[in-house]
């Protein structure tokens, strides 16, 4: 049995008042996603709790059925799916350029990330000016990854457990650096806070210095002048996703975070570039998984809806929702052809259009459809459609463990074969002997 989930980052939204209180996905044009809402049984998901608002590697390590006390980081995530040269040892932060404007002695945040003016070269100038250095014992590396986005490598006695000095939202002051209240290696903790936070001014005078060199106006806030920093990981080794779950899979994704998070949970990574139609991005997507005889499970990815989102444009959502749609046709007809086939269709979180919040916490749509799984009446994919469904409210690994259920590859619970419990029939243990011996 082959299992696919389908994933459109971000789709969950809110009511807006432009669409008649409906959300962007109510009101996109959405055939297909709704003739598999009638060909299976629906509900709601969320990765971990509601109200929680997630960010998206943090909901499909849960998804995939991880404890979130093993999460690496985003930090690391990021360096792996970069290939940033790194040690074990080390810890590693996302980085990127952004505006301040100081009040005093406070750097009030007023350019983000994505709103930074300078061009291409520019930027790598600046970057280019923030050599290595070693601060308070720690050793600081800037590798720069995309237009405005870079890993810090901090080597030496360092701790992840640190907090994060990016705001993330202007008007905002930049945060000073602390150790993170109960975290178990404290001293450490201390020792790579004042270390960041030094790094940080050292970080502030050279960009600072530079603009002037381009002969930028680095004054308000109108040019890059520092270091924005956040999510601090370092590499804990995972228990692999085929040893989990029994299953050898693959991820299918454009972005270096889920390059990162397959690289560390052992799933095959496929990167598949995103062009400007999503719909034929999706449909091939979709084809390699419905393709492959080298892997029984399939997490299909498209970041198009959450990026849409997140540039505070409902109508734009709704459009790349119903364009979506369009590249799910093969996977319906394949599902209704073939009994080989569990598919689940759902999101990692809600990415609300009219917010400040970056995702919010409410639950999105599931629709499991495949094989002997439940129907329900359900024939309308959406956020308030779903919850009518028999598959209730899913609650993070629940999913996997669903759709396992369905693939009639469960093992009853408390039923040992080997020394480990698993969640799924063991296809290999160690056979009796007849001779006594352990």
């Amino acid at each position: 049995m082959k299992i696919i989930i389908v994933l459109l980052d971000g789709a969950g939204d809110r009511s807006c008042q432009i669409f008649g209180n409906r959300t962007p996905l109510q009101a996109a044009d959405t055939p297909n996603l709704n003739r598999l809402a009638a060909l299976g049984g629906s509900g709601l998901f969320h990765a971990s709790r509601i109200g929680q608002c997630l960010p998206s590697e943090t909901a499909h390590y849960l998804l995939f059925g991880y404890d979130l006390g093993d999460f690496p980081g985003r930090g690391l995530l990021e360096a792996v799916g970069y290939g940033t040269p790194f040690n074990d040892g080390d810890v590693l932060s996302l980085a990127h350029l952004s505006g301040v404007d100081f009040r005093g002695q406070t750097p009030l945040l007023t350019v983000a990330r994505k709103r930074i003016e300078e061009n291409e070269v520019e930027i790598s100038s600046l970057y280019a000016a923030v050599k290595p250095v070693q601060l308070h014992g720690i050793d600081f590396h800037l590798h720069r990854t995309d237009h405005n986005d870079a890993i810090l490598v901090m080597s030496g006695d360092v701790s992840p457990y640190v907090s994060d000095s990016d705001p993330m939202i202007p008007g905002y002051p930049m945060a000073r650096i602390k150790p993170l209240f109960g975290n178990p290696e404290p001293e450490k903790a201390v020792k790579t806070a004042r270390a960041l936070n030094a790094y940080l001014s050292y970080c502030h005078g050279v960009l600072s210095e530079r603009q002037l060199r381009l002969g930028k106006d680095a004054v308000n806030g109108r040019r890059a002048n520092f270091l924005a920093t956040q999510r601090c990981g370092r590499r804990i080794v995972q228990r692999p996703f085929e040893e989990l779950w029994g299953l050898r899979g693959m991820l299918i994704a454009s972005g270096a975070i889920y390059g990162g998070l397959a690289h560390e949970l052992g799933l095959m990574f496929n990167r598949q570039e995103d062009s400007p139609d999503p719909g034929l991005d999706l449909r091939k997507r979709i084809r390699i998984a419905l393709a492959d005889s080298a892997h029984e499970f399939f997490h299909v990815h498209t970041k198009v809806p959450d990026e849409a989102a997140h540039k505070g444009d409902p109508f734009l959502k709704k459009t790349v929702l119903s364009k979506l749609d369009r590249g799910l046709d093969e996977l319906v007809n394949a599902v209704k052809t073939r009994d080989d086939l569990i598919v689940a269709v759902t999101a990692d979180h809600s990415t609300p259009c009219e917010s400040t919040l970056i995702h919010s916490g409410e639950p999105v749509p599931v629709t499991v459809v495949g094989g002997r799984a439940r129907r329900d009446s359900v024939e309308i994919f959406d956020e308030i459609e779903a919850s009518k469904g028999c598959v209730g409210s899913l609650r993070g690994r629940e999913l996997m463990l669903l759709l396992l259920n369905y693939a009639d590859q469960s093992v009853l619970a408390g039923h040992r074969l080997g020394s480990r419990q698993k969640t799924h029939f063991p296809g290999r243990y160690e056979a009796f002997t007849g001779n006594g011996s352990i």
